[in-house]
């Protein structure tokens, strides 16, 4: 429920994702098309923090393959199983406990069966998340922005 002001606009926590997702008030993704000197900031920072996240999941996807598949849990317990696989990851990284090779083909290959968010959900968050990327994009660009 927390939320930060930008510019003018109210935003919520986002989460970050690639072109193939939806542009969503929590989801933002980079811009398409052609792009100007700002929107390309804007896609650089952007994906910049997304790889971080991405490379931290993959492993923990790997590891732990039940976070692959749809979860049952609340979502107040989410966030709490996601930290124990982080602990529980950072643990086997400090004893030495390496992948076994076909964790990360078998991730893959469940990843892909993944249903996609429907559409007129999407249609209906639009605007808000339009609002919400442009005043990232604006922030990018501020001295702030610039570290």
């Amino acid at each position: 429920d927390r939320k930060i002001t930008v510019g003018d606009v109210e935003m919520p926590i986002v989460i970050l994702g690639d072109p193939a997702y939806p542009l969503m008030p929590w989801l933002m993704k980079p811009y398409t098309g052609a792009l100007d000197t700002e929107k390309e900031l804007f896609n650089y920072r952007l994906s910049k923090c997304r790889m971080v996240v991405e490379c931290a999941f993959g492993r923990l996807k790997r590891r732990w393959r039940s976070l692959l598949t749809r979860s049952d849990l609340s979502q107040t317990n989410i966030p709490i199983v996601i930290a124990a696989c982080c602990v529980l990851h950072n643990l086997c990284e400090s004893k030495g406990e390496t992948f076994m090779a076909g964790w990360e083909v078998e991730a893959n290959h469940l990843a892909a069966d993944y249903a996609q968010p429907d559409t007129r959900a999407i249609r209906r968050s639009q605007r808000d998340a339009l609002r919400i990327q442009e005043a990232l994009k604006a922030s990018f660009q501020s001295e702030q922005g610039n570290q």
